[in-house]
């Protein structure tokens, strides 16, 4: 009974650890294409020499040290929601994830053999990426059911609902 009522909650709990990894291999990209149009290659360069003759436990201060000053534009975005200024909040907040994310990913690039080094380091490492695996897993049927439902698999009104708006949305983007 415990187990069925806390569904949602680990299905909600596997869809917000996916987006942010979603977000990390998307922003990791745009962080790339970052890297070649402004000379970071450089720097990460510049940055990886540095790191190699560093103490893996220095080279995880090097990883978490750039990210702190984002805290505090998140906090400004908490500041604005609770005055109601919620598109400010909202865009302040995601622009501070975004860079924090592509911030960490540049980072994390430049510092995982030396952060590898480490044991804890190491099996902190592989069991997110096995959450990341059993993350997907419990929301695997779910997006499959909504897909089935989308398609037009479904019966009743929810799923003649779907079907009108992919079928709006796929006009609207074509007509782009």
């Amino acid at each position: 009974m415990l187990r069925r009522l806390l569904q949602p909650f680990w299905i909600l709990l596997a869809i917000i650890f996916l987006i942010e990894a979603w977000l990390w291999d998307h922003v990791e990209l745009i962080v790339a294409r970052v890297v070649a149009w402004i000379p970071l290659r450089a720097l990460k360069q510049w940055l990886a020499d540095r790191v190699d003759s560093l103490s893996p436990l220095m080279t995880l201060i090097v990883f978490i040290v750039p990210v702190i000053p984002l805290f505090p534009l998140k906090l400004v975005g908490l500041w604005l929601l609770t005055h109601d200024y919620w598109l400010s909040a909202i865009s302040l907040i995601l622009f501070a994830k975004i860079v924090g994310v592509g911030v960490t990913a540049f980072l994390f690039d430049v510092t995982r053999p030396k952060l590898m080094e480490m044991g804890w380091f190491q099996a902190l490492y592989d069991f997110v990426m096995g959450l990341r695996a059993k993350a997907t897993a419990v929301v695997e049927p779910v997006k499959r059911r909504i897909l089935e439902i989308v398609r037009g698999d479904g019966d009743g009104w929810s799923a003649r609902t779907l079907r009108l708006i992919a079928r709006f949305r796929k006009s609207v983007h074509q007509a782009r």
